[in-house]
């Protein structure tokens, strides 16, 4: 059934009401910024202006999208390998209780390890190209999707697996029906979190060791003396990290359409 206009007016009111309060605060932000640049006797080779910053990035716009592409093709290929080692990890840790024990503390101490100390090694074991920063990115992204999988699975309602398994089901029938479904709201909560993580963590691994990429850029620019586009970059890799944030959300929309049924049953409720 094809919405009618009015419904579709109200999503869009919806829609701008939700945003509002994000927009506001990012434009009221921006413009105290502005005066306190303009205003405060504060040299621009300090602290640029948003006005100042915005007009160096569409200036430079040519470098700074050469330079971006390396950040998010190694953004990308590491956020999958994340993707593909947290969920194999976490269906051999449901499948086989007691890798947990042995497993979890080593991911544990993984995260500790300090960034940087660890880029420079990873750079000087695999060179400069691609894979020290997939290596990198990975790191710092898998170990939330991991544990918020485990939790997911663990959430999932006794009963479910009882009458499935009555029903002649096997193990790995029940995982499929019914502890995977019970994870996903935990996997995309991993997934938000991970997320905004990764360009960070690739713009790290850049700085280590590159020829280029975002963290290039900023280290270039900062040798020269540019705070502006120093946060030009910042603010190409700010944007990169909403759209790939904005990219999980639909995501789960897609894969979760009952949530959102859910909701908009609740708000219609007494």
């Amino acid at each position: 059934m094809v919405p009618s206009s009015s419904s579709r007016s109200r999503q869009l009111a919806g829609l701008f009401a939700k945003a509002a309060p994000a927009v506001i605060s990012v434009g009221l932000l921006l413009l105290a910024w502005e005066l306190c640049a303009r205003y405060s006797g504060i040299k621009p080779t300090i602290l640029p202006a948003p006005s100042r910053i915005f007009a160096q990035a569409m200036l430079n716009r040519e470098a700074l999208v050469d330079n971006a592409i390396p950040t998010i093709r190694a953004t990308l290929f590491g956020f999958a390998c994340s993707l593909s080692a947290a969920f194999a990890l976490s269906m051999l840790v449901d499948f086989f209780p007691p890798l947990r024990r042995a497993l979890f503390p080593v991911f544990v101490i993984s995260q500790t390890l300090p960034l940087v100390a660890i880029a420079p090694l990873v750079v000087l074991w695999f060179g400069f190209g691609l894979m020290p920063k997939v290596l990198l990115v990975a790191l710092v992204t898998f170990f939330p999707m991991l544990v918020a999988l485990v939790q997911g699975y663990e959430a999932t309602e006794a009963e479910i697996g009882q009458v499935l398994r009555a029903m002649g089901a096997g193990r790995w029938r029940v995982f499929v029906l019914a502890r995977l479904p019970s994870a996903l709201p935990y996997f995309f909560a991993g997934l938000r979190i991970s997320i905004t993580y990764a360009v960070v963590g690739a713009i790290f691994a850049e700085y280590a060791g590159a020829a280029k990429g975002l963290g290039i850029y900023m280290l270039n620019a900062k040798n020269n003396f540019r705070p502006d586009l120093v946060l030009a970059a910042v603010g190409v890799s700010a944007a990169l990290t909403l759209v790939l944030f904005g990219l999980a959300v639909l995501l789960q929309h897609l894969a979760m359409p009952w949530e959102q049924a859910d909701r908009q049953g609740q708000g219609k409720g007494p």
